[in-house]
C-alpha cells in the first residue's frame, strides 16, 4: 500500500483530487477504487469510461474520459510511468513462515516452502524444490527435483511439474524511455493451473503482469516450452518442445501446436486448431483448420507452395 500522494511524488506528476492508499495496479475491468491502471490505447476508450479505478496514469489528450470518482495523473507516456511506478508495488519473493501442509503429503527434505502456502494431501513434492508464499498446491500432485513454484501460483489436482519447470516469475516486460534504457514492469499478478495439467522440464510459465495467465484444464506441455504473462490455454492444449507463446497469447481448447511453433502477442487461437512444426503465428485464426509455415497458412497451402518452389529450383538448375 502507498498513499496517491506519495506515489505521484516518486513519479514527479502533480493531480488534484483525493488521496487514498494505492492497493497497486489492476486492469481497467477489474479495477477497484483502491486500484490505480494505466491507459494509452483509445480503443479502449469505452472500457476506461466506466472503469472504478481510484486513479488512472493517463496521456493528456484522453483526460477528458476519465470518469469522475477517478484521479488523473497527467503524464506524457502512461506505459512508462506504470513501469516505474510497478516497482513500489512489488512484494518481497519467498517469505518464510508459518504454512500448512497435509499430514498426508510427501515433502522431501531440502524443500524451502514459504509462508501462508498450503500443501493439501495426496501431493508428492521431491528434493530441492523451492516453493514461494501464498501457493496453493491440491490433491495429488506431484513435484519433480529442482522445481521453483513463485508466489500466488494456484496448482491444481493431479498435475505433473517435471524437474527444472520454473512457474509463476515474472514475464519479459519492459517500458522504453526515449534514450533507450529499458524500465522493468515488475509483475503482480500470478499464475493458475488448473486440474491435470502436465509440465515438461525446464519449460516456463510467467506469472500475469495484472491478473493471472491460466492453463486450463488437461492440457499438456513438453519440455523447454516458453509461456509469457498473461496468456490463457484452454482445456486439452497440447504443446510440444520449443513452443513459444508470447504475452496475452489465448488459446481455444485442445488446440495443437508442433515442435518450435511460436505466436506473436495479443492474439486469439481458435478451438482445435492445429499448427505445424516451427508455424509462426502472426495474428488472430479460427479453430477447426491446421496451419503451418511463415507467414502462417493452411498447412495444405503450405505444401504447395513448397512444391512449387522446389520445381523452380529444379529448372533453374538445369
Amino acid at each position: 500500500m502507498m498513499k496517491l500522494s506519495l506515489l505521484a511524488k516518486e513519479l514527479g506528476l502533480d493531480f488534484e483530487g483525493r488521496d487514498f492508499e494505492v492497493e497497486g495496479f489492476s486492469t481497467l475491468e477489474n479495477a477497484s477504487p483502491s486500484h490505480i491502471v494505466f491507459f494509452n490505447d483509445g480503443k479502449l476508450s469505452q472500457k476506461l469510461k466506466t472503469t472504478k479505478a481510484g486513479a488512472i496514469l493517463i496521456n493528456e489528450k484522453f483526460k477528458d474520459l476519465v470518469p469522475k470518482d477517478s484521479v488523473a495523473l497527467v503524464c506524457d507516456d502512461p506505459h512508462l510511468y506504470m513501469a516505474k511506478a510497478s516497482k513500489f508495488f512489488a512484494k518481497r519473493a519467498f517469505e518464510s513462515g508459518e504454512n500448512s501442509v497435509s499430514d498426508k503429503a510427501s515433502v522431501a527434505t531440502g524443500v524451502f516452502i514459504g509462508k501462508g502456502t498450503v500443501i493439501e494431501e495426496g501431493v508428492v513434492i521431491h528434493p530441492n524444490v523451492t516453493i514461494g508464499a501464498n501457493v496453493k498446491i491440491e490433491k495429488g500432485s506431484v513435484i519433480y527435483p529442482g522445481v521453483s513454484v513463485y508466489d500466488d501460483t494456484k496448482i491444481g489436482k493431479n498435475c505433473i511439474i517435471h524437474s527444472g519447470v520454473v512457474l509463476g516469475s515474472d514475464g519479459f516486460g519492459y517500458a522504453h524511455t526515449k534514450t533507450g534504457e529499458h524500465i522493468k514492469i515488475y509483475h503482480s499478478g500470478n499464475l493458475i493451473l488448473e486440474d491435470e495439467v502436465e509440465i515438461g522440464s525446464n519449460s516456463t510459465v510467467d506469472r500475469a503482469v495484472f491478473g493471472s495467465t491460466v492453463i486450463k484444464r488437461g492440457t499438456k506441455i513438453d519440455n523447454l516450452v516458453q509461456i509469457g504473462h498473461n496468456c490463457e490455454l484452454g482445456e486439452g492444449c497440447i504443446l510440444v518442445s520449443q513452443v513459444g507463446l508470447s504475452g496475452s497469447t489465448t488459446l481455444g481448447r485442445n488446440v495443437i501446436m508442433g515442435g518450435q511453433s511460436a505466436t506473436a502477442g495479443h492474439l486469439k487461437i481458435g478451438d482445435f486448431a492445429m499448427i505445424a512444426a516451427r508455424g509462426g503465428v502472426s495474428k488472430s485464426i479460427e479453430g477447426g483448420k491446421t496451419y503451418g509455415g511463415f507467414p502462417l497458412m493452411l498447412q495444405k497451402d503450405w505444401l504447395k507452395q513448397q512444391i512449387k518452389i522446389s520445381k523452380f529450383f529444379k529448372k533453374d538448375r538445369k
